[in-house]
């Protein structure tokens, strides 16, 4: 069988995101929990366009789409201010941001989804009787032994897609092998443990504790490292695929959203380069997991494939020289910003060697929630680890609400490292970005009545013109065509002012 050469497999590194959120609301019982009420009033509040129209309901028959209506989802809104969406999954509402081509741009956006959710949570909040406050978590675990995903998507070649997931090992093992050792920057932090690990005080990730398998499609029951669902949201295309990461925790921080993306884009483009080091993979993922998350002294050793030992930044640093040797070889044409990329890896990882946590408490959420949970307990010596007051502040640390949440008062202080600017964010709540389809899908449904749109999907349009019955299927089958560029043209001079200087 003929293989494409390496050059023909480069894609960019197109990311998206969709993450779940904690919702419930205080001073209301329910049988099952507030989480359903809380998350129809969040997305009540946040202005779309309905996925699919009720009015086209039992005239869609002419519908071919190439997805299957999932019953855990609901209420799916696109979003013309910006191209993203927004619905509920299993009781939570989940946020995707338009999709993006650099780990700054998917900071900045994801932040921006916060502030849009963030809105919807003060005008419900606005409509609540006395005695009733929604509120909204942006973190992985309930305390329960319930988690909730923060998952990304990559566009990659549909040939380095199926190398990853069918043909060759050591490419799935290298991207196994790089997201469990990325726990050291990629985590949230959590106080204890559940779904039946053992006890710690603290670990690094909200996610750890619920892996359970290598390999697998599933999202929320013996949850893989390595998520084979294979959806490309690219047509039927041969060429493109999506790879589906849902192990990462939700990150507040924005040096740790950086990077847990852009280093992921670069592991990425090696592997599609196929220039893989194949001698960091490691023997038993699942318990590595456990093994790292629950050592915040970062000095836990797993065993490697070869036999040897290796702690996370051990491994982490065999990856970095990896990707330096081939920046150096072969280049990272397709990560945009990747020498910054690679200098803010470089730089936490020696941090994190010389254990100077302080150095990265304003850049790493672990880092930061441990700073914080560590002062607590410094004023109060008859508290320790199990202490649920310590479990509280866990989760005050991930709320929403600036006036309640814990880190938003350290961003404002400006202890936070900004790596990106608040004019970005803010240009995200209302534009979509200019080099990526999402540009045109947010015209489009600016442009249309709501009316007009029978069915909106990330990579098709439906359209029905009411007066003549005509309809019309809009393909945006290309995640990396349909910019700004390209079809500003197509929607006249007024649509092009009103996407730059206007907040829809």
């Amino acid at each position: 069988m003929r293989r494409e050469p390496a050059k023909e497999r480069s894609i960019p590194k197109l990311v998206g995101a969709d993450f779940e959120l904690g919702n419930f609301i205080l001073g209301v019982e329910r049988s099952g929990g507030s989480g359903p009420e809380a998350a129809r009033l969040l997305l009540a509040e946040i202005e779309g366009i309905p996925a699919r129209n009720p009015a086209f309901r039992g005239r869609q028959a002419w519908l071919r789409g190439p997805y299957a209506f999932d019953p855990q989802d609901s209420g799916r809104k696109f979003l013309a201010s910006n191209g993203g969406c927004a619905y509920i999954d299993l009781d939570h509402l989940e946020l995707c941001i338009p999709e993006v081509t650099s780990a700054f741009d998917h900071a900045a956006a994801s932040a921006a989804m916060l502030r849009i959710a963030r809105g919807a949570q003060a005008r419900a909040n606005a409509r609540l009787p006395d005695g009733q406050k929604l509120q909204v978590l942006i973190n992985n675990s309930d305390g329960r032994s319930n988690s909730y995903g923060s998952h990304l998507n990559f566009l990659v070649s549909r040939a380095a897609h199926d190398d990853i997931l069918e043909r060759r090992p050591h490419h799935l093992h290298l991207l196994a092998t790089h997201q469990l050792s990325s726990l050291v920057y990629s985590g949230q932090g959590k106080v204890g443990a559940e779904n039946g690990r053992p006890e710690v005080g603290y670990q690094l990730s909200q996610r750890a504790d619920f892996f359970e398998a290598l390999l697998g499609p599933q999202t929320t029951y013996r949850r893989p490292i390595v998520n084979s669902r294979d959806e490309t949201h690219c047509g039927s295309s041969d060429v493109l695929a999506r790879l589906h990461v849902i192990f990462f925790d939700q990150t507040l921080c924005p040096g740790a959203g950086v990077l847990k993306v852009g280093a992921m884009q670069l592991v990425l483009a090696m592997l599609e380069a196929e220039d893989v080091p194949a001698k960091v993979a490691i023997d038993d993922p699942v318990a590595a997991a456990v093994a790292w998350s629950h050592d915040p002294t970062l000095r836990a050793a797993v065993r490697l494939v070869d036999g040897g030992s290796a702690t996370a930044i051990e491994v982490q640093q065999r990856i970095l020289e990896a990707a330096l040797r081939h920046r150096d070889t072969h280049g990272f044409e397709t990560v945009p910003r990747a020498d910054e990329i690679l200098s803010l890896w470089a730089d936490t990882l020696e941090k994190l060697a010389a254990r100077d946590l302080d150095a990265l408490a304003g850049r790493l959420d672990w880092v930061l929630k441990l700073r914080i949970l560590e002062r607590a307990l410094a004023q109060r010596p008859d508290l320790d680890w199990r202490a649920p007051e310590l479990r509280y502040l866990d989760q005050l640390y991930a709320s929403l609400d600036p006036e309640e949440g814990l880190f938003w008062p350290h961003l404002e202080r400006g202890l936070v490292e900004p790596w990106v600017d608040d004019g970005a964010i803010s240009r995200f709540e209302h534009e979509p970005p200019d080099d990526t389809r999402a540009w045109t899908r947010a015209m489009l449904l600016r442009r249309l009545e709501p009316r007009e749109i029978e069915r909106v999907d990330w990579d098709h349009l439906w359209i029905e013109a009411p007066e003549t019955l005509q309809r019309f299927e809009v393909r945006l089958d290309d995640p990396l065509g349909f910019t700004r560029e390209q079809t500003a043209s197509l929607f006249g001079s007024a649509a092009s002012e009103r996407s730059m200087h206007e907040n829809p």
